[in-house]
């Protein structure tokens, strides 16, 4: 039998010899995919999102990360991808009704090489609402679902199932999925209410293979049979099927695609966090993938900084890559500020000439503990008897960066540098109109202007453990200052079919 992953695929997506990343909840985001393709993966399907959840999204193509994104009105990104796995990567949707299953199709086909319906997962995220392994029970939607996507886009069709309780109920499914017209199909060798302890049904898998012409993606082995690369033609044996797709194997080591064998697992997960890096993705997101590929060594001293991490930043430092993630910050920041205004649904705001502007990034580490530029001017307003500091802030679905203007002393103040955080664009502003005017900002190494007053805060048994400004009760109780507005930018989704 030939060995999968030998065939590269042209054109129209092939499901033959191939061996392919396992839709996973949380698991299978941009970083994740590229990270299995580098490693030999054919195939990548991203994890199941719910047909709902994508109605409600909207394109945006990403100049600044180079991505497309379908983006909620939450601004939160939904599903990202890249031209890298444009020819690789399978939409996993969740569904349970034909039409919004062909809108989400049609939404997405320009940018995927093909489209999957989950029929498999047994868990409450998927089976709410008929979805997920609660179709099994509804041959007919199977059947109208597929239909649809079938005759609806260009893209091919797959669908994923686990098996029944009777080996004549999952082939006569597998047969009656087949006349639909789907490409290919991917069984789970287990029923829904069996679990990873269970062992996977080969032979069921087996039964399948040989009653369909179409490819069989076999999936479920890999706890029994795939835990090295090696083992993979053997589980492919096994089955009889025509491609092997993995799950946790790949989750806990992504090198596992690899024909060499496996790489060293820090060396795999610093690459993942690299690529994790340079798309933006999550920070809890990362960590959570982190986290799967460590399992046991959680505990290990590794483990604990890891825990301990928040943001990306602090899961570079864990893995050595501070100069790398300041490298692709500084990266990102420059692509932004080139981003042509045609983009934006508003004002040009570098248009603004009664603006004063300059190139500003607010940087924690370079100023004293408790104090920031914000304190500064609104200390120095007060001392002058000016109105409090006012701050406007937009922030650009492009790249959900924020971009913050101040308006302190009868005059307006921006940095150019868009910033991830609303908070860190209105340090940038407040930074741009002190050194305008002259005034001290709380950097580490400046002289102590007096203007900004110290309290030293002490603990219940009476031992110094901090030094923080002495801020008026009102403002503590009102961390959300009434005169701090956040507008939103808006960008035309690309047309799509709907």
């Amino acid at each position: 039998m030939k060995v999968v992953g030998m065939q590269p695929a042209v054109g129209r997506l092939c499901f033959r010899n191939k061996l392919v990343l396992a839709p996973m909840v949380r698991v299978g985001t941009l970083p994740m995919r590229l990270l299995a393709l580098d490693y030999g993966a054919d195939i990548v399907y991203c994890e199941e999102l719910i047909d709902l959840k994508m109605l409600q999204c909207r394109r945006v193509e990403n100049e600044v990360l180079e991505t497309v994104d379908f983006v909620a009105p939450d601004e939160k990104v939904v599903f990202r991808t890249c031209q890298r796995e444009k020819e690789h990567v399978v939409f996993q949707m969740g569904t349970a009704d034909p039409q919004r299953a062909l809108r989400v199709a049609q939404l997405v086909e320009n940018d995927v090489a093909g489209i999957d319906v989950n029929m498999g997962c047994p868990k409450e995220y998927s089976t709410k609402g008929g979805m997920g392994a609660a179709l099994l029970s509804d041959p007919d939607k199977i059947e109208a679902i597929l239909l649809s996507l079938v005759k609806g886009i260009s893209k091919p069709v797959t669908c994923k199932i686990r098996i029944l309780p009777s080996l004549e109920d999952t082939v006569s499914l597998a047969q009656r999925i087949e006349k639909t017209g789907v490409a290919a199909i991917a069984v789970h060798g287990r029923k829904k209410e069996e679990r990873p302890q269970h062992p996977v049904h080969c032979d069921v898998i087996e039964a399948v293979t040989k009653a369909l012409s179409i490819p069989v993606i076999a999936n479920g082995g890999s706890l029994d049979h795939v835990r090295v690369h090696a083992d993979i033609a053997a589980f492919q044996a096994a089955t009889g099927a025509s491609s092997i797709m993995l799950a946790r194997a790949a989750m806990w080591n992504p090198s596992v695609f690899r024909r060499e064998g496996s790489l060293p697992l820090e060396e795999v997960m610093t690459q993942y966090l690299r690529y994790a890096v340079r798309y933006d993705n999550h920070a809890s997101n990362t960590k959570y993938c982190l986290c799967q590929m460590l399992r046991e060594k959680l505990e290990s001293p590794l483990g604990k900084q890891l825990h301990a991490a928040q943001t990306t930043a602090d899961i570079c430092e864990v893995f050595g890559l501070q100069d790398f993630w300041k490298e692709t910050e500084d990266r990102l920041q420059h692509r932004q500020s080139t981003v042509p205004a045609k983009n934006l649904n508003t004002e040009d705001l570098s248009e603004d000439s009664d603006v004063i502007k300059m190139p500003v990034k607010f940087d924690r580490r370079e100023y004293a503990p408790q104090i920031t530029p914000k304190m500064f001017l609104l200390e120095w307003s007060r001392k002058e008897k000016l109105p409090q500091p006012v701050y406007e802030t937009v922030q650009r679905p492009l790249d959900r960066f924020f971009c913050s203007t101040v308006t302190a002393a009868g005059r307006k103040y921006r940095s150019t540098v868009w910033d991830k955080s609303k908070k860190l664009a209105e340090q940038a502003a407040a930074i741009v109109s002190l050194r305008s005017l002259g005034l001290p900002e709380g950097r580490l190494g400046e002289a102590d202007s007096g203007l900004v007053n110290k309290r030293r805060r002490e603990d219940p048994a009476g031992s110094d453990v901090a030094e923080e400004p002495a801020v008026p009760a009102s403002e503590k109780q009102q961390p959300s200052l009434p005169w701090e507005r956040v507008a939103l930018w808006t960008k035309p989704s690309a047309s799509v079919r709907s």
